[in-house]
């Protein structure tokens, strides 16, 4: 797939989700039950998500290992809810369908470095990366900032930092969205929905899937509904 292949796919699977989650029209900022949506508080909520798999509390032990695989989950989680707030932002204000999404992205600041190999994660800073993430939750929550190019700038080199490039974030990214699409199956928002499995949190599962090779997305629905089995 080329990189502009990448994107459009991800974009049209994220509004597909929100569309079977929230309800058509969701866009206006409201789900089908009529409750609000703030995509930019989802946003910095999940950053700080991220900032906890460092070992950021002074109180505690600074040196136990960081949890990567997490991490990685983790900026996968905070892109959905930017190209969450992205196609809103398209969508209400009239600038064009998810093809003109792509075409933006692929023209801004630092995505021909995003498609290029990640960083060694071994040479990381985790107060650097602690700090980068902190700049996206304040672009996230500046009152009355409507521009997410910049976001989207600090995401790109954010990711990058933690060893993730736009090729292992669409690899995650589908194995995450088809997680997504069957908790909503499986009774999350009614609250009947299992988040672990047999000792195992599902995040760990669908990674443990993506790690034995498996990226169709039914593939990887059948195998998470073959787990999920075992444990009800």
């Amino acid at each position: 797939m080329t990189n502009q292949e990448k994107l459009k796919a991800m974009f049209e699977l994220q509004r597909s989700l929100n569309d079977d989650t929230n309800g058509q029209g969701w866009e206006n900022g409201y789900t089908k039950t009529n409750n609000i949506i703030n995509w930019r508080r989802c946003i910095y909520m999940e950053c700080a998500e991220l900032v906890d798999s460092f070992q950021w509390k002074h109180w505690k032990d600074l040196k136990k290992p960081i949890d990567w695989e997490n991490v990685r989950v983790e900026i996968v989680d905070v892109w959905h809810f930017i190209m969450s707030l992205i196609l809103e932002h398209y969508k209400h204000n009239n600038l064009g369908d998810i093809d003109a999404i792509v075409d933006n992205i692929e023209n801004m600041q630092g995505f021909k470095e995003f498609c290029s190999d990640p960083f060694n994660i071994d040479a990381a800073n985790p107060f650097e990366i602690i700090n980068d993430t902190e700049v996206i939750i304040h672009k996230a929550t500046a009152r009355g900032y409507a521009q997410f190019d910049p976001m989207l700038v600090e995401y790109f080199t954010l990711s990058l930092k933690c060893g993730i490039n736009l090729s292992l974030l669409y690899q995650y990214y589908i194995a995450k969205n088809v997680l997504n699409r069957f908790r909503q199956d499986n009774g999350y928002k009614e609250g009947t929905y299992k988040k672990v499995w047999g000792g195992k949190e599902d995040n760990t599962v669908m990674l443990d899937i993506l790690k034995s090779g498996t990226q169709n997305i039914d593939a990887i629905y059948a195998k998470l509904q073959e787990a999920y089995k075992k444990t009800i």
